[in-house]
């Protein structure tokens, strides 16, 4: 390929009509060494709250930030998940977080090199050997040694990574993690509280190699045995896990048995080895746990002392090409092919590229891949970054007819010290790296005729939290903040006596830019862009208004297009701004009241099920909570959706309560248009699906009935739809039955169903039947409740009831 080396260091200044600056990056810090420029201006801002750590960090890279907002923090007793929510149920002005831990297995790891008697002969062999570089290399080695007798043991975790969302039972994010120890498991949280191991990979590739001899083809000959000392260490370099990495989700076709075919979501992980070796699991989604596995293919990369690998994955012409990045500890960086069979529109590189090839002992630290759009040339290209010492290699790859070229460089004069974490907002090719120092860098790509150069400004942390020490930086999905790893500094030229690590966060937008992002988001989902609605949530509890601007700009976006993401935003507006105007409570909520009076089982049907609610168990970091609905007495289909119109009954009719009154109506409203729009949704479904007088466990002419009810509620498409199902229906009514009593249940209401005798029975939000049992499901907000699958269901309810909140977009658990 072609090679030309772009600007090298330094700071170079925007001039003027050569190039628009990214998206949303108008804004930036403090002065940088090199000369800043005035387009770029970053003003980081402290977000609370400041997380402590209960351990130390461990690992390279300790930091990862989900595509699902859960921020992993590497230590050496559990992995820390700090899950941010963007609570509509909350006054308080900090960030709400969610505290959860993945625990560190108790038991050491093994790796499977020969069978268990013949091992532990070995062992006691090599530790015998009267040759010290045996006896000494064997000691010493923790890998063959992970319990330690002596040694202190191996406790912690060296990495973790995060899968793309959509790839566990919920839709959400897996999480790999590798122990010190060199055990690599997969884990998922399924019920919010607690994280459960899915499957242990070290385990299930030890054995395949036991069975296949530690041979990686059958052409490969014979090795020694396991009593030579060589052959003892290659058997446990072939499986001792270096890093992880999940590619993005891929299709896969599977024939039927009836020969159709249809398609599967697959996601693959590339797990590098310490001898060069990369081993690509395949799994089905969404994965349950060893069952889902596919396939495992084994690569060898050539590279020696690997240090870091990341996927490569580029689109051209409609083509997704996908590969290997893999960076070595002397410094080389290659780019390797992955063949892979019966993935749809799955295209690979011919033959390895070699993207540096010095072997300047420069470690390769940390690698990233940006795809980008070239303004120049008019076509999609590739940016890899690799953190090297206190460097920033960069390489731009780009495809023409000529074939694929390969810009690259390296940028100097960032730090002083080794870079000890990289990140990237891929939305708009920005890298962050920093020092242990407290300094961080902002790399901004800037495209030239030729290739690119890099605007960079520093962010002094010390001048946002005092005098501090980093271990590790992410930024989030949507590159709203940066969450820093931290101890304390040095004080008056002395270390801290103890280090009391902390996950602390700055702001990387303002509210203007968040608020314009979510404007003109192309996801079109509140739940995926929760750093965005995060910070505007922030201003609007701040300054107890919503922006004239943004109201503007809504309703135009309202009146013009009419998606329901915006009612969504409107709604989650209206919610902030209603809390924002509540007064915060005189008394501490938990402690109980003595002087209320005992409210009757009678009095409030709806009490029995409020429970669900504390069950829930989240310990959210918010130092202020308004009026919660917990406790309240209220029905719990309150709680779920119309907690903020209760919470104004408290006191006298003031000018406040007018303005509160005012905006609980007009929550209901946007609600109701929700609901609605919902509604028609389900009934289309139910249109497709059934042939005529067909029962369906819907009730549809209940959801009829509803919807043209309200005289005021004139839509055509809606009217249209409802004569051809009841056309389908052949004045059959096919109504809901209580289960404890056999009475008919009428459809008043979209929140619940109660029966002639009093039964109260709560509606599914997502197919609006009656949930009439003692377990279901809400969704992370608690906006609503929606019921659990049935083995009788049909597939088009099934998947109906995949489908997120329709008032939050968030997942129901």
């Amino acid at each position: 390929g072609k090679m030309a080396a772009a600007e090298r260091g330094g700071s170079p200044s925007l001039s003027a009509g050569e190039e628009e600056p990214p998206l949303g990056l108008d804004s930036l810090v403090e002065e940088a060494a090199a000369a800043p420029s005035a387009g770029f201006r970053l003003t980081a801002v402290r977000r609370e709250p400041a997380v402590r750590l209960q351990h130390g960090v461990s690992g390279l890279e300790p930091l990862a930030w989900s595509e699902d907002h859960r921020v992993s923090v590497s230590t050496v007793r559990s992995i820390a998940v700090l899950e941010q929510l963007s609570d509509v149920h909350s006054g308080g002005q900090e960030m709400v977080i969610h505290r959860t831990a993945v625990p560190a297995p108790s038991a050491a790891c093994l790796l499977k090199v020969g069978p268990k008697k013949e091992v532990a002969e070995c062992k006691e062999k090599f530790a015998n050997s009267v040759d010290p570089t045996v006896s000494q290399t064997f000691m010493l080695d923790r890998v063959f040694n992970p319990e330690g007798k002596s040694l202190p043991p191996m406790r912690g975790f060296k990495y973790s990574s995060w899968s793309p969302l959509g790839c566990d039972a919920n839709g959400r994010c897996l999480l790999a993690a590798l122990t010190m120890d060199n055990r690599l498991t997969i884990h998922a949280n399924l019920n919010r509280l607690q994280w459960v191991q899915l499957v242990d990979l070290t385990e299930i590739y030890g054995e395949r190699l036991y069975e296949a001899s530690y041979k990686l083809s059958k052409a490969d000959t014979p090795r020694g045995e396991l009593g030579d000392f060589s052959e003892f260490q290659r058997r446990h370099s072939m499986q001792t896990p270096v890093r992880m990495e999940w590619s993005g989700i891929c299709t896969t076709q599977q024939v039927k048995h009836n020969n159709e075919c249809r398609d599967v979501g697959s996601v693959l992980l590339a797990v590098l080895f310490e001898n060069g070796n990369i081993a690509v699991w395949q799994f089905q989604l969404p994965f349950l746990g060893k069952e889902s596995i596919t396939s495992c293919n084994t690569i060898e990369s050539g590279i020696n002392s690997p240090s870091v690998l990341s996927w490569w994955e580029y689109e051209h012409n409609n083509r997704k090409m996908s590969g290997l990045i893999v960076g070595s500890a002397f410094g080389p960086v290659k780019i390797l092919p992955v063949n892979l069979k019966a993935v749809k529109g799955y295209f690979t590189l011919r033959q390895p590229v070699v993207l540096w090839q010095e072997m300047d002992q420069l470690p390769v630290h940390s690698i990233k891949c940006i795809p980008l759009y070239h303004p120049y040339q008019k076509c999609s290209c590739s940016l890899v970054v690799a953190a090297r010492g206190a460097y920033v290699f960069w390489c731009l790859l780009l495809i023409s007819k000529a074939g694929l070229n390969v810009h690259n460089s390296h940028v100097t004069g960032l730090h002083s010290l080794p870079i000890v974490s990289m990140t990237a907002d891929k939305q708009n090719g920005t890298v962050y790296t920093c020092s242990s120092d407290g300094k961080v860098r902002q790399l901004i790509p800037i495209f030239t005729d030729v290739a690119l150069k890099f605007e960079h400004q520093l962010i002094k942390l010390s001048e946002v939290f005092g005098s501090v020490r980093t271990h590790g930086i992410a930024v989030s999905p949507c590159g709203a903040y940066l969450a820093v790893i931290t101890t304390e500094g040095m004080t008056n030229g002395l270390h801290p006596v103890n280090k009391n690590y902390q996950v602390q966060f700055v702001t990387l937008k303002t509210f203007e830019e968040a608020a314009a992002q979510l404007l003109e988001s192309s996801v079109q989902n509140l739940f995926r862009q929760v750093d965005l609605t995060d910070l505007v949530r922030w201003k609007i509890l701040k300054d107890k208004h919503i922006p004239q601007f943004l109201q503007e700009a809504l309703d135009k976006k309202i009146e013009s297009c009419g998606s329901t993401y915006f009612w969504r935003f409107k709604l989650f507006l209206l919610r902030i701004l209603y809390q924002s105007m509540q007064k915060a409570p005189s008394e501490v909520m938990w402690r109980p009241s003595h002087e209320d009076a005992k409210i009757l089982v009678s009095d409030s049907p709806g009490m029995g099920s409020t429970e669900d609610d504390q069950e829930e168990g989240t310990s959210k970091q918010a130092s202020k909570q308004s009026l919660c609905d917990a406790g309240k007495g209220m029905d719990i289909d309150d709680t779920a959706d119309d907690s903020l119109p209760q919470s104004s009954d408290v006191g006298g009719r003031e000018p406040m309560e007018e303005k509160l009154l005012e905006i609980q109506a007009q929550i209901e409203a946007v609600e109701m248009h929700l609901t609605r729009e919902h509604m028609k949704r389900v009934l289309g479904e139910v249109y497709l699906h059934t042939w005529i007088t067909e029962n369906t466990s819907i009730p549809t002419r209940g959801v009829c009935d509803f919807l043209m009810s309200n005289d005021g509620y004139d839509d055509r498409t809606a009217r249209v739809l409802i004569g051809h199902i009841l056309k389908k229906m052949n004045k059959q009514t096919f109504p809901e039955h209580c289960s404890l009593c056999k009475e008919i249940l009428p459809f008043t209401d979209r929140k619940q169903a109660v029966c002639s005798n009093g039964h109260i029975w709560l509606r599914c939000f997502l197919t609006y039947q009656s949930c009439q049992s003692m377990v279901y499901r809400r969704c992370l907000l608690h906006d609503s409740i929606a019921r659990h699958p049935a083995p009788e269901d049909p597939e088009w309810i099934k998947r109906l009831l995949q489908g997120p909140c329709t008032f939050c977009d968030s997942p129901v658990f």
